[in-house]
């Protein structure tokens, strides 16, 4: 019997040792359970990271997908600048704004004036008269007296405000025309607008010249 092979598995077995049993403690006290959900943060940070990713590819198809509609993929398509058609502005809200944050300093926001210096615009003869006298003092200023509803002004002088020499605002056509619509239907008045067409007209007729007076406007028709 003692030729016989001590691992032979027909025969019993030992019992383990102290030594082995030691060792294999040794080596299960490198592993622990994670009994506490000690989570590691590597894989949750990369789920919502991923999640984010899908979140904006979503939005970003919705966003630019165009309803997938063939003429938005016609590579044979006209280029597109991406400029839109020219939004028009009121000449009454350009006018007003314009009126407020330059005239109304000295003709006043309710278009009294100031008497002895600055005068009115409501009720005003030059306002609801002539365009053509009225574009004039505004494009080119207006120097000396002037007599407004029957009192005389002279102690301040009326600015240039037209692209003409000398001018001090350089106003466009466009703008001075706002203004002057938005004069002619404010402070009681209640004459038609002014175009820029008009203040046109006028600028190149007269092209640079010195401010007008009283006495070379009421010459004209």
């Amino acid at each position: 019997m003692s030729d016989q092979d001590p691992i032979d598995p027909r025969l019993e077995q030992a019992g383990a040792s102290d030594e082995s049993l030691l060792t294999a403690h040794e080596k299960l006290r490198g592993w622990k359970a994670d009994d506490g959900a000690n989570y590691r943060m590597l894989p949750l940070v990369l789920l919502f990271a991923f999640s984010g990713l899908i979140f904006y590819a979503g939005i970003y198809l919705n966003k630019y997908s165009v309803r997938y509609s063939p003429s938005a993929f016609d590579e044979n398509a006209p280029a597109n600048t991406g400029a839109g058609p020219a939004v028009k502005v009121d000449p009454l809200v350009l006018g007003k704004k314009n009126f407020e944050s330059v005239c109304a300093t000295c003709h006043q926001a309710t278009g009294l004036g100031v008497p002895g210096i600055y005068p009115p615009l409501a009720g005003s003869e030059w306002v609801s008269g002539s365009n053509e006298r009225l574009i004039r003092i505004v494009l080119y200023g207006l120097k000396g007296p002037v007599k407004v509803k029957g009192v005389e002004y002279g102690a301040a002088a009326m600015p240039v405000f037209g692209k003409v020499a000398g001018s001090g605002y350089n106003w466009s056509d466009e703008k001075i025309a706002a203004t002057l619509t938005y004069v002619r239907a404010s402070f009681g008045n209640t004459s038609p607008a002014i175009t820029a067409d008009q203040v046109t007209a006028i600028r190149t007729k007269e092209g640079d010249r010195k401010e007008w007076s009283q006495e070379e406007l009421l010459k004209l028709p």
